[in-house]
């Protein structure tokens, strides 16, 4: 029996759990949360709490609890980072983890640095961006973006899953607005009001908006080639594979350039119907599932294996398919 440990993932990695056992192996998931009730725990076979600290103190936990629990596969959403930085100290216990080399998730992790990165050798198309970390500098690229584009947006460098992501809106909030999406929009006012807090801020990349819809392609590097399956989303539940050569070939050269050998998640966003490359995961997607269902490849179970010295056999027939998804009741 294989035991694999999932550390504090989102709620679709339910359906990540259901993949890797869809392969009919003997596997052992354990899930842990700094929450006790997470619909996850409702398809690991253990659950346990785990304490809310960081950096070594946290490597720390995690080395004991592997040791502990038997721990044969690691899959780390919860300091990435660090457990990258770490990952000799887990092999040396026989544990196994789901991660690149911590050159690679720091670099992708700064979208600055890895934005430099594509430029330097070539990789895609980036949009324009500045970074700032005074008011003074947020209002000299804002200036200069929106002359160009009209719309600006931003977001602090160091981040995960757009959390820090606001759409710079000065339209009039009048009867129209009730139709927008809120959460992220701001004033160019507002924006400046929080930023001058601070005299100095964490850096912030400002770009301009780009108001297409987003591509997101879930990759795998395996001995038979190149797994990457383009989903393209805009803000319905209905997403389309679509394989966009000039997408693919980004992901082809990106992934030549920068060898990953573990799961990762390219996305795109299109302006005008050109893609531009805004970022790199070096983790599953949220969404990998709907990549799964619309093109029949099963990338946790594919990776799952590849740590294992396994090579699962893969065949993409390349159809251009819808995928959704429905939400339904879990009682915790």
């Amino acid at each position: 029996m294989t035991t694999i440990w999932l550390n504090h993932w989102f709620s679709t990695a339910y359906d990540i759990i259901d993949l890797i056992r869809e392969g009919g192996d003997d596997f052992r998931i354990i899930g842990t949360n700094d929450r006790h009730e997470s619909p996850i725990m409702l398809n690991c076979d253990e659950w346990y709490k785990e304490p809310v600290v960081r950096g070594e103190e946290y490597i720390s936990f995690c080395l004991d609890f592997c040791e502990k629990h038997g721990v044969d596969i690691f899959m780390p959403r919860r300091e990435m980072a660090e457990v990258s930085r770490n990952r000799r100290r887990f092999e040396e216990k026989g544990v196994k983890v789901m991660v690149d080399d911590h050159e690679l998730v720091e670099m992708f992790g700064r979208k600055d640095r890895a934005y430099a990165e594509f430029r330097k050798h070539g990789i895609g198309k980036v949009p324009e961006y500045y970074i700032v970390t005074d008011t003074a500098q947020f209002k000299e690229a804002y200036d200069t973006l929106a002359v160009k584009y009209g719309n600006v947006c931003f977001k602090f460098v160091k981040d995960e899953g757009g959390m820090s992501f606001h759409l710079i809106d000065n339209a009039p909030k009048g009867y129209s607005s009730l139709f927008k999406r809120s959460s992220t929009r701001i004033s160019y006012e507002d924006t400046i009001t929080a930023l001058s807090e601070r005299e100095k801020f964490a850096p912030l990349m400002v770009m301009p908006f780009l108001s297409g819809d987003e591509i997101s392609v879930d990759c795998l590097r395996t001995p038979s080639g190149l797994i990457a399956i383009p989903r393209r989303k805009n803000y319905s539940r209905i997403e389309k594979v679509v394989y966009d050569e000039r997408v693919l070939s980004v992901c082809r050269r990106l992934l030549e350039v920068f060898p990953m050998e573990m799961p990762c998640n390219i996305q795109f966003k299109l302006l005008d119907e050109v893609p531009y490359l805004l970022e790199v995961n070096t983790r599953m997607s949220g969404g990998v599932q709907m990549s799964c269902a619309a093109s029949g490849i099963n990338i946790p179970y594919i990776a799952v294996n590849k740590l294992l010295g396994k090579d699962i056999p893969w065949q993409g027939n390349g159809e251009e398919k819808s995928v959704t998804y429905i939400e339904k009741p879990l009682v915790l």
